[in-house]
């Protein structure tokens, strides 16, 4: 399949060939929503603690007699039911969030988002994005002239420096090399810029 190449101005100038495994793929709606869920569980620290009835600071006494009293029977201030109680299931510090994605499942699910945003109108390719000196308010005149309105994650092959420090102020935009692109980037940024290197190294990394 083509992709359309967009020139400086934001009009298309050309198309770029791609491969229709990568860009033509089929929607799968439930790969990628495996694919989004295990990304941001194995981003998880899984650092969280809670206190059991054990790890509370409290006294062991009866709090009173059994009976007599008129009151619920009660044997420990640390009883989950007490408010300051311990917790009944507690989390543990070292709690394992991670979820496996075998790499060709990775490889289908990119595929399939890249080929949703093809279809949704949502991707572009440029020929190059380069900068002479590091400056953001050269990035966002780039950008505002290719048309490209929202948020914008722009992938390229190689990230230089110039760009690099040009985008790190720029609200609503990240620039990201080809091997970093992940799967929530790509699904939550309203528009999605790519050079013709970058597409090239998309089919090389995901054949």
């Amino acid at each position: 399949m083509d992709l359309k190449l967009i020139n400086d101005s934001g009009k298309p100038a050309a198309t770029v060939a791609a491969s229709d495994s990568l860009f033509g793929r089929e929607y799968n709606e439930a790969l990628i929503h495996q694919l989004v869920t295990a990304y941001q569980a194995n981003a998880r620290s899984g650092n969280r603690a809670q206190k059991g009835r054990a790890d509370i600071n409290k006294s062991h006494k009866k709090p009173w007699a059994q009976k007599g009293t008129g009151r619920a029977r009660a044997g420990q201030a640390n009883s989950p039911l007490w408010r300051g109680g311990g917790k009944i299931f507690p989390s543990s510090p070292d709690e394992n969030f991670s979820q496996k994605v075998n790499r060709k499942m990775f490889r289908a699910g990119i595929a399939s988002i890249l080929s949703q945003l093809v279809r949704e109108d949502r991707l572009s390719v440029v020929d190059q994005i380069a900068l002479d000196t590091p400056k953001t308010k050269l990035l966002a005149q780039k950008i505002k002239a290719l048309g490209l309105s929202g948020t914008i994650l722009v992938v390229v092959d190689a990230l230089h420096d110039n760009v690099h420090l040009s985008s790190r102020n720029l609200q609503g935009v990240l620039v990201l090399e080809t091997r970093e692109v992940d799967p929530v980037s790509l699904v939550r940024f309203d528009h999605v810029l790519l050079t013709r290197a970058s597409v090239t190294q998309f089919e090389e990394i995901l054949a």
